[in-house]
């Protein structure tokens, strides 16, 4: 039962994510990291229509518990990137879609989180479309709320998942072990009956040999 709310709710999640025509799926951003690990600060704008050439470009802004307003810490256009807070330097590097100026996946990664790096962050997504007549201007932004924790907190269900394949494992062993029981006494008791055909078959070529025999001193 577990598992499988597992994976009723595992459906919903993907259900439930922004599904767009060019099968881009604006998945959130995971938002715990751990304290002196690295972690990707996800945040993807899909197109509907992807047929349709574009250009893009993103900047990540950063607002703290301290801050009163949002501070851009970093930019990636047309294959560049600049980072605008001493507090990333060196530490936030771009993480997203490769070898292209349209921009789907804009995500960037952080090195060596520290506490200081909890807080609200923004990213903002702008993008040129390209028509046979025109250019289209659109632009988007998505949030995510980073807390940074001392250890890996597992999740529930990731300790439940991971329960209930131990669980099918076992089941799956016992249940083989059971098919190899049931094979083997059937190939044994098809043995055995062979057996006792052959014996039978055996004295009674046995016992015709013996009254031809005795048929044929008769005879003499």
């Amino acid at each position: 039962m577990a598992l499988l709310n597992i994976l009723v709710a595992s459906f919903t999640w993907l259900m439930c994510a922004r599904v767009c025509w060019s099968g881009c799926v604006e998945v959130e951003s995971s938002t715990e990291a751990v304290l002196g690990q690295g972690f990707k600060l996800g945040c993807i704008s899909c197109k509907k229509r992807r047929e349709v050439e574009a250009t893009s470009s993103v900047q990540w802004s950063f607002k703290s518990k301290d801050d009163a307003d949002f501070n851009l810490i970093y930019q990636y256009e047309d294959y560049e990137q600049e980072i605008f807070d001493d507090r990333f330097e060196h530490r936030l590097v771009w993480n997203g879609s490769k070898k292209t100026t349209d921009l789907l996946d804009v995500s960037v990664y952080i090195l060596n989180v520290s506490f200081d790096d909890a807080g609200l962050y923004k990213c903002y997504v702008e993008r040129t479309l390209y028509y046979e007549h025109y250019e289209f201007h659109t632009n988007a932004s998505k949030f995510v709320k980073l807390t940074v924790v001392p250890t890996v907190n597992r999740e529930l269900t990731s300790i439940i998942g991971e329960v209930m394949m131990y669980v099918a494992n076992i089941g799956l062993t016992f249940w083989l072990l059971v098919e190899m029981v049931y094979c083997y006494r059937k190939i044994a008791a098809a043995g055995e009956e062979a057996l006792r055909e052959n014996a039978a078959e055996y004295l009674a070529i046995a016992s015709e040999s013996k009254e031809n025999c005795a048929g044929v001193q008769v005879a003499e």
